[in-house]
């Protein structure tokens, strides 16, 4: 898995007028201006220096797919096999037609140096970066006219890429920025056309893979890595951190598991080296035609774990389902609100005749359902994750199967010793933390009205149940003080983790228990099942995000 998550994807949310942006733009001529202390700055004499690295052309160049093999003869030794391997660079087959255009470079290092999640390229407009979910102009910046928004978007674009822009209107590819005393910088680019003239979104790709525990995921969800097969699914909005979460995942596997890991992405986003597994990342576009045609072949490559960017079609769902009847593991994302949501928006893809077999294939295979969502910190710096958990127990694929889709929130809400918890009553959670305030928590709701229940229920000492924290009235608006908690917020290197409490809540007569045994309708040790609460959440999942 990065942006703020949307009800509607591709649809951002506007933040309120309390909300506004408190952080201050720099602008070229400030870069760097140690007479400005305590604010971010960019570049020294940022403009000398972004005309130099066009002139270069030799670090900054399009994202390519192919890398070149040395003969037989004269490749290096191997190296030990107990090492990972590092992730080697993917060099150019085609570079850009020249060197990039100064001003869109001085704007891409500005989303580095601000730690900014998305840089947007409009006619109309100057460049605006995207930084804890409000977008914010570089001070001084210039409008774009179409003529100047052209030429610094192909400036990038080598030239079977412009060719398949001038002829779709529409391209996605990832793209390196590489900068001097500093790690290259990866984006996720699309470049599309609105009224007639060209646009960009770059999306910032976290340099590093962190895990589970560092972006605040619950612990439990690292025990999908450990299933032999099963379709496991990552949902929420646009830019709620899902392709973070499954690099995660992949992560995991790679690290504990001797399997062979099949992506296919559109485009990649993280490089995963190869540790304990053989990792093999194809790019629609590049590598393969489309999904649906890489996943046609991919059971003939000896998969074991299966990674698809994104369900997107019938058939590419129908693969997936094959692939995981067939006793694969795959991972997938889905851009839907729910756990509830994600089982119906399957279903629907089909036509009315196939559904119920569809209902039946879910029921058998899926393992469980991620949703995430990210909510502004109480310290107004950074987000923060909130998370839905479904685990597939025998109940629930029931319930599947029979298409009561609508009572599975239920079961959730009642199967925390399974694993699994409701939006809502994690958000409830990170309010009682002081993470999150009440009024960010409800703009993220499921059931507003349900929500305010359980923090009312949670801001009052409790005897037996319900949620884990005990508070006074000033609990909530003391927030981290209160609580104890460091900062959440962005840090400069990406997805860092930026301190939070690492303590779950447990019930003290319970132990959780495993998805095998939950799978199994197996009682935990002692008769009973855990009632764990994930972990708080306090990472920054924004900078990923599909």
């Amino acid at each position: 898995m990065p942006p703020s998550p949307t009800d509607n994807a591709g649809r951002h949310e506007t933040p309120a007028a309390s909300d506004a942006i408190d952080w201050h733009p720099v602008s070229a001529r400030d870069a760097l201006d140690e007479s400005r202390p305590g604010e971010v700055q960019v570049l020294p004499q940022l403009r000398a220096r972004t005309r130099s690295l066009a002139d270069a052309t030799t670090g900054t160049v399009p994202e390519q797919r192919h890398v070149h093999a040395a003969p037989f003869d004269e490749e290096p030794p191997l190296p030990s096999a107990d090492q990972p391997q590092p992730v080697h660079p993917l060099e150019p087959a085609d570079k850009a037609l020249g060197p990039i255009d100064a001003d869109l470079l001085a704007a891409l290092e500005c989303v580095v140096a601000q730690h900014g999640s998305d840089l947007h390229v409009t006619v109309g407009s100057p460049p605006k970066i995207r930084r804890d979910g409000g977008l914010g102009s570089i001070d001084n910046a210039p409008i774009w006219s179409a003529k100047k928004a052209s030429r610094a978007i192909r400036s990038i674009l080598s030239a079977p890429q412009q060719n398949i822009f001038d002829r779709d209107h529409e391209l996605d590819f990832a793209y390196t920025l590489h900068g001097a005393g500093r790690k290259a910088s990866r984006f996720r680019v699309n470049v599309h056309q609105q009224r007639g003239t060209p646009g960009a979104a770059f999306r910032l790709i976290p340099s590093e893979i962190q895990d589970l525990k560092s972006l605040g995921i619950p612990e439990s969800v690292a025990e999908f890595a450990q299933l032999p097969r099963g379709l496991v699914l990552v949902a929420g909005p646009t830019g709620s951190g899902k392709s973070t979460t499954l690099a995660a995942l992949v992560d995991l596997v790679n690290s504990t598991r001797a399997d062979h890991i099949v992506t296919v992405e559109d485009p990649i986003e993280f490089l995963h080296a190869h540790k304990k597994s053989v990792v093999t990342q194809r790019e629609v576009g590049a590598d393969t035609a489309s999904f649906a045609s890489a996943l046609k072949h991919v059971l003939r490559q000896d998969p074991d774990v299966i990674l698809i960017g994104e369900l997107r079609d019938l058939e590419t769902i129908q693969v997936a389902l094959t692939a995981a009847e067939t006793g694969h593991l795959v991972f997938a994302t889905l851009h839907t609100q729910s756990a509830a949501q994600t089982v119906d928006r399957i279903v629907d893809v089909f036509p009315p005749h196939q559904q119920n077999q569809v209902r039946a294939q879910l029921a058998q295979t899926l393992q469980g359902v991620i949703c995430q969502a990210l909510v502004k910190s109480a310290t107004g710096i950074g987000r923060v994750a909130a998370t839905e958990i479904l685990v597939t127990t025998p109940a629930i694929a029931n319930l599947i199967r029979e298409g009561k889709t609508h009572q599975i929130e239920s079961m959730m809400q009642t199967g925390r010793e399974r694993g699994m918890h409701t939006l809502d009553q994690h958000l409830a959670e990170l309010v009682n933390r002081g993470q999150v305030t009440r009024q960010a928590a409800l703009e993220k709701a499921q059931n507003a009205v349900g929500l305010e229940k359980l923090i009312r229920r949670s801001d009052t000492p409790r005897q037996t149940g319900g949620f884990s924290f005990a508070a006074d009235p000033g609990f909530v608006e003391a927030g981290f003080a209160a609580a104890g908690l460091a900062p959440a917020g962005f840090a400069p290197a990406g997805f860092a983790p930026s301190g939070f409490a690492e303590k779950p809540f447990v019930e003290p007569s319970f132990r959780q228990t495993s998805f095998r045994e939950a799978a199994a309708g197996l009682p935990g040790a002692n008769g009973v099942a855990a009632a764990d609460s994930p972990t708080a959440a306090t990472a920054d999942l924004a900078r990923s995000a599909s």
